[in-house]
């Protein structure tokens, strides 16, 4: 049985190589599970900020880098309900991905889009009543375990991935999980029972995850590691364990990701916040950084 370091070691070694300078900007979110806009649906609470934040990250020029369980599809039977209760946010998405600018990892909740040929089947087109035929969607689109975004200068490399690798049970057996959230856990989700088989709702199986990755990493010459899956942002000084995880995009009333803009890295939160007059209006805190990525370079 594979160890968290193999699991870590794979991903690494096929991941997806993404040049970058300081004149590159990335926004980094995970774990969005966008779902059929029902009961269940975290993401449901959130999608007017998220895609408030997209189509600012979009218009200034930003890389958007997905980083797992983008579509929450062990609740879900299949793509399609998903797209109709957020055809926005995939319509905004696509038009990254027409300029090349979407760099998609699957997790543990879409480990189905490991498949090419099932990406291939469900997200290059989709139907459009209105003419009634398929439309382009995601063509040719690719998701990968990891990524890695390395810095043409300096040679540096950040590698990105889902973080499931380091949870023994969520990789091995995600069947087993899909269909335990599908048949107990969905219904009991909508009644408030959390799923204790997630490291998110389960704080000591987060602390093993971390501390595995964090292991990893360690052994990696301190590489930096951005990861989601537990939900818990984390966000390193320079010297200490460049292990890094963007948070969720179902936090409660907010959202959490990584930037990386002019050779630095940061930590932001987007959330609804209220003005003097009373109205409401979305807006980016930032929560940790911006921190020199060559600061957290190791020779």
């Amino acid at each position: 049985m594979f160890s968290a370091k193999k699991r870590l070691d794979k991903a690494y070694n096929d991941s997806k190589i993404v040049d970058f300078d300081d004149n590159s900007k990335f926004i980094l979110f995970s774990d969005c599970h966008r779902g059929d806009n029902s009961f269940a649906d975290d993401f449901a609470n959130n999608r007017n900020i998220y895609f408030h934040a997209l189509k600012h990250y979009y218009a200034e020029g930003f890389n958007y880098c997905e980083i797992g369980d983008g579509d929450e599809l062990w609740e879900n039977l299949s793509f399609t309900p998903i797209l109709e209760a957020h055809k926005n946010v995939y319509m905004l998405m696509k038009l990254f991905h027409e300029q090349n600018r979407l760099h998609m990892i699957w997790g543990n909740h879409d480990m189905v889009y490991r498949d090419p040929e099932y990406v291939k089947k469900n997200l290059s087109t989709y139907f459009d009543p209105k003419i009634g035929e398929d439309v382009a969607l995601f063509t040719n689109i690719k998701y990968h375990e990891g990524i890695i975004l390395k810095h043409t200068k300096t040679q540096q490399e950040l590698f990105l991935t889902h973080g499931h690798q380091a949870d023994w049970w969520n990789y091995t057996f995600w069947k087993w999980s899909r269909f335990m959230v599908r048949v107990l856990w969905k219904p009991l989700n909508v009644m408030g029972i959390a799923d204790p088989t997630s490291p998110a709702k389960n704080y000591k199986e987060l602390i093993k995850v971390e501390r595995r990755t964090k292991k990893w990493i360690i052994e990696n010459n301190n590489l930096i590691t951005i990861v989601g899956h537990t939900h818990r942002p984390r966000f390193p000084e320079p010297g200490d364990i460049a292990f890094f995880n963007d948070g969720s995009c179902v936090h409660p009333r907010s959202i959490t990701g990584i930037e990386i803009e002019n050779g630095a890295i940061s930590l932001i939160k987007w959330q609804i916040a209220t003005s003097e007059d009373g109205t409401l209006k979305i807006v980016r805190v930032l929560l940790e950084g911006p921190k020199k990525l060559i600061d957290y370079k190791t020779e």
